[in-house]
């Protein structure tokens, strides 16, 4: 049996639990069926695949990831005010996540943050931008990855 290590090439398959600075979990596979993805194919945001490099079947870490290499920083420029009116028929709500399209027309979440009259204030932040994050992993399997 050939050990193998997380790297280029290889298909991981993981459980992890992804924690806030105060231990709140936002996602967890440890309840459900384990993750699985190749190396390199960038399912993983890099700050979160690089520290897995290395590590092999069985190993467990935590890795404590920076916003920069995580989701990014808060940036008020992502903050946008819009009118009541260009919500059309869909009343906002504060708190609410709401689909809107960018000008390439492509799909982009946005969340009402506060309502003023006919101001509506959307934070396009992702909803982890800023937060230092806690990466906890399990390798359950590394296998060489198929290449069509």
């Amino acid at each position: 049996m050939t050990d193998y290590q997380v790297d280029e090439g290889m298909e991981i398959t993981l459980h992890f639990t992804l924690l806030l600075e105060d231990g709140t979990v936002v996602d967890s596979t440890r309840e459900k069926a384990p993750a699985t993805f190749q190396f390199g194919d960038g399912n993983l945001p890099p700050g979160f695949e690089n520290p897995l490099k290395g590590l092999r079947k069985g190993e467990s870490e935590r890795f404590t990831i920076a916003p920069e290499h995580a989701f990014g920083q808060h940036n008020e420029q992502n903050i946008q005010l819009l009118k009541l009116e260009d919500f059309g028929d869909e009343t906002p709500e504060v708190g609410m996540v709401m689909s809107f399209a960018d000008k390439a027309g492509a799909e982009l979440p946005g969340v009402v943050k506060s309502i003023d009259g006919e101001r509506v204030e959307v934070d396009f932040n992702h909803p982890l931008a800023g937060r230092t994050l806690t990466f906890d992993v399990e390798i359950l399997d590394i296998t060489p990855a198929l290449t069509h």
